[in-house]
């Protein structure tokens, strides 16, 4: 018997949920978010996309290099990044909520989203642990939780993963990458993570989570922080993906 399923329930009929886009009592069990406006999210496509980062191209279909990711000197650490929305409009709303306004209600629709994008460009069963990108203390005691641990634990649970905490931590204190260019912010965050147990990762394909994607750099620099520890493979997922 799923109790959780159940308090769920019981919760949702005493105080149903309100959608945050339309205000409208949602019609989905369990979630904030309804299916209306579910069906107006912006998801990030599942082809016609760069096999390792995600970028879409209008147009294109199946899969294909992008000429950064083909380049030595832009091309990610990352094996593959997934992300499953586009960071524009309402979405843009839903995640400041979150992140800056500790709305971590949003999670489980957050997740879910997530999961199913993993599910439908990524081996999940081939994951062996799911980490998240380490905060630095100043944001974490800002912001006054971690929102990307959140995400992380509850993308594991959906997927049955085991997660990895303590693995990465960061190093020093970088500039805000909001502003920054793009071979700025891959400046800017070189070196800054450090892996803790190296133990845990050697030989192990890891999907590390954020929240948004923008160039990739910060993702792109912790999972070249996991592979020189020794890990075989590194995802990247995150909620949402900036497009130019």
């Amino acid at each position: 018997m799923n109790f959780s399923a159940i308090a769920s329930g019981v919760l949702d009929m005493l105080w149903p949920r309100r959608c945050p886009l339309c205000s409208n009592e949602s019609d989905r069990p369990g979630r904030h978010v309804c299916s209306a406006c579910v069906d107006r999210v912006p998801f990030m496509p599942v082809t016609g996309v760069c096999s390792v980062c995600s970028t879409p191209v209008e147009g294109a279909s199946g899969f294909f290099t992008c000429t950064e990711c083909s380049a030595r000197s832009t091309k990610p650490c990352f094996d593959r990044a997934v992300s499953a929305v586009r960071y524009e409009g309402d979405i843009k709303r839903l995640v400041h909520a979150y992140k800056m306004g500790a709305q971590v209600y949003l999670r489980d629709d957050f997740a879910e989203w997530m999961h199913a994008a993993a599910s439908a460009r990524l081996d999940m069963a081939a994951v062996d642990f799911v980490l998240s990108v380490p905060m630095t203390l100043y944001h974490r005691i800002d912001r006054g939780f971690d929102q990307t641990a959140y995400l992380a634990e509850a993308v594991a649970k959906a997927a049955s993963r085991k997660r990895l905490r303590g693995a990465v931590a960061r190093t020093g204190r970088p500039k805000r990458q909001s502003g920054l260019g793009e071979s700025e912010r891959r400046e800017n965050v070189k070196g800054s993570f450090a892996v803790l147990r190296p133990g845990f990762v050697r030989g192990r394909t890891l999907l590390v989570v954020d929240d948004v994607m923008t160039t990739g750099s910060t993702l792109s620099e912790c999972a070249r922080a996991l592979k020189e520890a020794g890990a075989a493979k590194v995802f990247a997922l995150t909620l949402a993906r900036t497009v130019k």
